[in-house]
């Protein structure tokens, strides 16, 4: 082979591997998601928190509260959401009050809902028991490939401590 194919060969694997790790494509195409409400907490459910997101490194809008359904069972519902897609975003509970950049997340404890179901439109994440309210104060949406935030929303209700 000559010397010239062979560099060929070489940027395209490059530009191929490149492409994989960074996703470029995603950031053009919306995944839309419209998780309703689930049907047991149709009547008796209970608010234990709230909070609007904030753009960190991405546009990112919209609601997340947090639900108790009669038979105490927790979850997370983003509404209104919208922000950008990525490569390997996650939704994390964080244990800080201002997450507004990359280093108070990275410094904080969190727990992991799961990758991120869209980047646009209704969606429901189950919290386990492992996630005190008392203690994770936040919603972030975060890229794990890069160790983003892209946006965040903190949560305030006067119920918080009632897990």
């Amino acid at each position: 082979m000559k010397p010239r194919h062979i560099l060929f060969a070489l940027v395209a694997v490059v530009l191929v591997a490149v492409g994989y790790a960074f996703r470029p494509d995603r950031l053009l195409i919306n995944r839309t998601v419209n998780d309703s409400l689930p049907a047991d907490f149709a009547t008796g459910t209970q608010t234990l928190a709230a909070g609007i997101f904030h753009t960190v490194l991405h546009p990112t809008e919209g609601d997340a509260s947090i639900y108790r359904s009669p038979d105490g069972t927790r979850i997370l519902r983003l509404t209104d959401f919208k922000t950008t897609n990525g490569p390997d975003v996650h939704i994390y509970m964080v244990a800080t009050d201002n997450p507004n950049d990359n280093a108070s997340v990275r410094h904080a404890a969190f727990v992991d809902l799961g990758v991120m179901k869209g980047n646009v439109g209704d969606q429901n994440y189950t919290l386990g028991a492992n996630v005190d309210l008392s203690k994770y104060h936040s919603v972030v949406v975060w890229c794990k490939r890069f160790s983003f935030n892209f946006g965040y929303a903190p949560l305030t209700s006067s119920q918080i401590s009632q897990n």
